[in-house]
């Protein structure tokens, strides 16, 4: 049964779509069959793969809402070994339809667990809120990675989404785990980025990956392109930090 891995932050900006989708292409060039889940309603890591949004006639939200079946809305990307659902801005209006549905936390559990079967890995990009899709995200998954930017303010919020994991753990998802802090948008040349990494890597220990993600140009603007970074320059820093990434977490998978 594949990993079910959700990408989760409350916080807007912290390098979590571009963590989806760059992560799950290096797992793919690894030659692991993933499939990334798009949950985000602004669909940022579906037009990143190369979909277009608006095209979309069957998303993530279809299925949540019990209106198709998860083997209709999968699509092939370009990267061999992945595989997408895609998102859509109705995806926003789901959260007031599953209000009133018995086991609402659990919709995407469900859905997952028709398909885990057939991959190695499921990641899931989450939407910037603490909402009932991101809820039902961290109830489905086995663990979850948090991305933090190497800025000032990263380690507010920081508590907050700990504490909801804590809940989740208590009451809906026993066996979540964190998978790992992941440290974002590093510049080396700035010491407030050094500060950052020596604060949270002292706070939070081994819960931090080895693999920290810089700034980069080429991770910036392979979305505006369809294609992960990997694809757009597989030699630029940020490709190459995403599949050493890829490579930590499927060593700590074995």
């Amino acid at each position: 049964m594949g990993k079910i891995i959700a990408i989760a932050n409350q916080k807007g900006g912290v390098g979590k779509t571009t963590s989806a989708m760059n992560l799950a292409a290096s797992l793919a060039v690894l030659e692991y069959k993933t499939l990334v889940v798009d949950a985000d309603p602004q669909a940022n890591t579906t037009s990143g793969l190369g979909q277009n949004p608006r095209e979309v006639e069957l998303s993530i939200y279809e299925c949540m809402v019990g209106k198709a079946n998860i083997q209709d809305c999968i699509v092939q990307t370009d990267v061999p070994h992945l595989e997408l659902v895609p998102s859509h801005i109705n995806l926003v209006g789901a959260e007031v339809e599953m209000v009133n549905l018995t086991n609402r936390e659990e919709k995407m559990r469900g859905v997952l667990g028709e398909v885990a079967d057939n991959y190695d890995f499921i990641l899931i990009d989450c939407a910037p809120s603490l909402g009932l899709i991101t809820i039902n995200s961290l109830t489905a998954a086995n663990s979850v990675i948090i991305p933090v930017q190497c800025e000032y303010f990263a380690l507010e919020g920081l508590g907050k989404l700990l504490n909801t994991i804590t809940i989740i753990q208590k009451r809906l998802n026993s066996s979540l785990e964190i998978e790992g802090i992941l440290l974002t948008m590093y510049d080396v040349r700035l010491r407030l980025s050094n500060q950052v990494v020596e604060e949270v890597q002292t706070h939070f220990k081994n819960m931090v990956f080895e693999t920290i993600i810089p700034r980069n140009v080429k991770l910036s603007e392979s979305p505006s392109f369809g294609i992960p970074a990997i694809q757009h320059d597989a030699d630029s820093k940020g490709a190459l930090a995403y599949l050493n990434l890829a490579k930590e977490i499927a060593d700590k998978n074995q």
